[in-house]
């Protein structure tokens, strides 16, 4: 994009907007381009930071008008592609939080993270279904959302009671059951391909204390507590959500000394049952692991126990990482997993899922593969140092060859750094569906940054019956 294009770019979103405008040459500009994910040097022809719905509707015309390329960026932890040349709308000033104590619902910004709407909420003995406190809520939920308490309350997506959205063509609208039934089920794990979320309504669940923490052990223990976590998690109850974490710990004076600089395991568990029941619960799990280095579970607030097994913020970071689902955890997967120790491989994490995010009721929403009861994710750290990437790359493209072969072949959104493997999040049935939804309410495939759903053609099927509908220019 040449000179005189950026010029009339700034210019009319600085005639349409109220927030701030930030383009190449501005003292600001560099600061703002960045996500989260410093893996990614994106190079947009102009950064607009909303402070309104408008300001949301302003940014989407004038991508359209202009056809850029167009991102939204919230906190940027969801962002897995660069928007060289568009236009990059960050919701980061929208970060209201409204609880509604009687309805047991939070209205939620799209600038708004976890930490802030778990805070607003535990004033009424209420929770949200989150997840690392840091994680905008929007980003989160409307990619599925596995959240710390979703085999008791299910995905954060399955919370979603109504969305506030511009659309494509840039109509403000509420999509709920009731209204717009289509694009409501689409948003409920089809990330953000079917408009920008203005605001979120989300229901919250009344618990006041959990049993919960992170317990440490040497990773010489390993093959052995992965073991038995695999079989021990299929009796795992509802309350109880857990989940294994094989670690490279830096040898820095922040990390405590018992686990600075070596490599440890970790059991997270946040239960809900009470300190007696929770204890029977874990008893057999922790039998297993032996005499903690440090660490341990105790009952406590919700948002304290968020804070413990998600550990602190993480500043804006460079890391890379692979994400497989099972049906079992074989040997062959554990010995691959364990074999990660002492190598660039910084952690390796194996999750339980089932519960309630298996039962999504007659109306869920396409978060895919709820049957499926474990997942392994794995990550680097890169420096910036070529050489040295290039072999946590290795390590990184080694464990995920050999694990593989015995995973399922699908993914989920939140976690899936890969966008060329967007469809493997869904069921088939799911994604032709999105597809459909999609083409009916963005045809042109405007809203296409990071985690791309393209619109199916125009031949598959006939429109959907609420497509544009005569009502859609209210706006709540």
């Amino acid at each position: 994009m040449n000179l005189i294009q950026t010029r009339y770019i700034s210019a009319r979103l600085q005639a349409a907007f109220a927030g701030q405008v930030h383009v190449p040459g501005d003292d600001s500009y560099d600061r703002e381009r960045l996500s989260w994910h410093r893996t990614l040097d994106p190079r947009p022809a102009a950064v607009v930071e909303s402070d309104s719905a408008d300001d949301v509707r302003a940014a989407v015309l004038t991508a359209r008008e202009q056809d850029l390329p167009f991102a939204v960026q919230a906190t940027g932890h969801g962002t897995y592609t660069p928007c060289d040349g568009g236009l990059l709308l960050k919701t980061g000033r929208m970060a209201t939080v409204q609880v509604d104590p009687e309805s047991r619902t939070a209205r939620v910004g799209p600038g708004a993270r976890w930490t802030e709407v778990v805070t607003a909420a535990a004033g009424y003995g209420l929770v949200p279904i989150s997840g690392t406190l840091g994680v905008g809520a929007t980003g989160f939920t409307l990619g599925g959302g596995a959240g710390y308490l979703s085999r008791t309350y299910g995905f954060a997506a399955d919370s979603l009671v109504s969305a506030d959205l511009v659309t494509a063509d840039g109509r403000k609208l509420t999509a709920s059951g009731d209204e717009h039934p289509d694009l409501f089920w689409a948003i409920r794990g089809g990330g953000g391909n079917f408009g920008v979320a203005t605001s979120l309504e989300l229901l919250l669940f009344p618990v006041r204390r959990v049993y919960a923490g992170m317990s440490y052990y040497p990773a010489e223990r390993a093959t052995e507590i992965l073991s038995v976590y695999r079989e021990w998690a299929l009796d795992e109850p509802d309350e109880l959500n857990t989940g294994i974490t094989v670690m490279q710990m830096p040898d820095m004076e922040q990390v405590p000394e018992p686990l600075r600089g070596r490599a440890v395991l970790g059991v997270r568990a946040i239960c809900l049952a009470d300190a007696d029941n929770a204890r029977n619960h874990l008893d057999r799990l922790t039998k297993a692991a032996g005499t903690p280095l440090m660490g341990g579970f105790a009952e406590s607030t919700f948002a304290d126990a968020s804070a413990a097994v998600g550990g602190t913020e993480q500043p804006p970071t460079a890391v890379d990482q692979r994400f497989e689902l099972f049906h079992d955890i074989c040997d062959d997967v554990v010995a691959a997993l364990v074999d990660t120790i002492d190598t660039p491989v910084a952690a390796v994490e194996v999750r339980h899922w089932g519960g309630a995010m298996g039962r999504p009721g007659a109306h869920g929403g396409p978060v895919g593969h709820r049957d499926v009861p474990f997942s392994v994710l794995t990550a680097a750290m890169l420096s910036g140092d070529e050489g040295t990437d290039a072999g946590a790359i290795r390590a990184l493209d080694t464990v995920a060859g050999r694990i593989r072969p015995h995973a399922t072949g699908g993914s989920f959104l939140n976690f899936l750094g890969d966008t060329s493997r967007t469809e493997a999040a869904y069921t088939a049935d799911n994604y032709r569906r999105l597809r459909k939804v999609k083409r009916d309410w963005d045809p042109e495939n405007v809203l296409s940054g990071s985690h791309n759903i393209p619109p199916a053609a125009a031949d598959t099927m006939p429109a959907a019956a609420d497509t544009m509908p005569a009502d859609a220019e209210a706006s709540r």
